[in-house]
């Protein structure tokens, strides 16, 4: 998308705001002007300018189309790789149960045999963890940190938040979790003696909530999140048979999170500063795009206008200047 194609995104979706009706009462708006300010519908035959609307329209179409498909694609690969890791665990617990099957019966008894021995060692295991089955595997040093004090007096509101890890997240005790404006990636260490497998956990994640533990346990996380999340395209994996590790898609991807369930103690989001070399790594339009959000967000909490606010204003000067025969007392973009 060229530059020159979103030059006046600002203008018309403070226009569209202001229809009621949608679409249809923004394109007779549209199509008034065009016929009050020009010569569109007169200037040439009724088939030459229907010509050119379903001309244009085609080609956005085409372009809309194109991108939807390739999202649709993304999202059936995402798909087909967990069902494949998903077929491949079942694939090595059944071979673990070939290779321990008993000569004299049959394979089907065999399998609930081993099954049942196994859930009932695991159980007791579970059982003995209780509390202690869930451990941050970092010191106690690098648990996140309330500030104590500001250099500067417009961050004062600042004193008492936790201060962000290094993955501008938050270092708990019983787990920790990174962001960055797409997405929050989550990592539950578990202090157990054996290999943990997917039913040994219980993990729901909703639209604007989260349940994490093992089974027989209290949950480790079960509260509301802080903002919401794309449930299709939120995943998670056991890392090792030890650390479970979630990944959840944001919703809004042009805000940092300032806690992961709202019973959380809050982090410092004007403490946030990705790594210089993460934003490198991104392509030129991108890297644009993600320092644009993070100059917004310290925009708004200081009560400053963002850099839409100054291009909308920007734009209208323009404009004014342009065609100085037209009244804009009225005019308000919000």
């Amino acid at each position: 998308m060229s530059a020159d194609e979103t030059q006046f995104d600002n203008i018309l979706l403070a226009v569209a705001e202001k229809h009621r009706g949608g679409v249809p009462e923004f394109l007779r708006t549209l199509a008034g002007f065009l016929r009050r300010k020009t010569d569109f519908f007169t200037g040439a035959q009724q088939a030459q300018w229907e010509k050119m609307l379903l001309d244009v329209f085609n080609v956005e179409s085409k372009l809309a189309m194109a991108a939807h498909e390739e999202k649709v694609k993304a999202r059936e690969a995402a798909k087909r790789i967990k069902e494949e890791k998903e077929r491949a665990e079942r694939e090595a617990r059944q071979q673990d149960m070939d290779d321990n099957k008993i000569c004299d019966i049959s394979d089907e008894e065999a399998a609930a045999i081993i099954k049942e021995e196994e859930d009932k060692k695991r159980q007791k295991l579970l059982d003995a963890a209780g509390g202690d089955a869930v451990q941050v595997n970092s010191s106690s040093q690098d648990i996140s940190k309330p500030i104590e004090k500001v250099d500067d007096d417009s961050e004062k509101d600042e004193v008492g938040k936790l201060k962000p890890n290094a993955g501008n997240g938050c270092t708990l005790d019983k787990y920790m979790w990174t962001q960055t404006l797409q997405e929050v990636e989550l990592k539950i260490p578990f202090n157990v003696t054996f290999a943990l497998r997917a039913r040994d956990l219980v993990v729901s994640i909703g639209k604007k909530s989260l349940k994490v533990g093992l089974k027989g346990q209290e949950p480790i996380i079960d509260g509301e999140l802080c903002a919401e999340v794309k449930q299709d395209e939120s995943v998670w994996v056991l890392q090792d048979s030890k650390s479970l590790l979630i990944t959840l898609e944001k919703v809004n991807k042009m805000n940092w999170w300032n806690r992961l369930v709202t019973t959380d103690a809050e982090i410092s989001t004007r403490k946030i500063n990705p790594e210089p070399s993460k934003l490198s790594d991104l392509d030129g339009e991108t890297r644009s795009m993600v320092e644009k959000m993070m100059f917004d967000q310290r925009q708004k909490e200081m009560g400053l206008p963002t850099s839409d606010d100054r291009k909308k204003q920007d734009i209208l000067e323009k404009f004014k200047q342009q065609h100085p025969e037209m009244d804009f007392s009225k005019c308000k973009f919000n």
